[in-house]
């Protein structure tokens, strides 16, 4: 319970997206379908990467 306290709903969900989208890629990529796993596992990072844009400019305006 702490670490949602600490973390916030709304980041450990976007954690757990993350993560879902992190096995989907796994299981495309090991089945065969290689490029399609590559694409959906590069939006893991790009999420992440936005987040963290967003994070940082709410920061700066405080």
């Amino acid at each position: 319970m702490n670490l949602i306290n600490n973390l916030g709903k709304a980041n450990l969900l976007m954690l757990l997206l993350c993560l879902l989208i992190i096995i989907v890629a796994e299981y495309l990529f090991l089945t065969g379908d290689k490029l399609h796993g590559i694409f959906v596992g590069l939006w893991a990072p790009t999420l992440l990467g936005v987040l963290i844009y967003i994070k940082i400019i709410k920061n700066e305006r405080r």
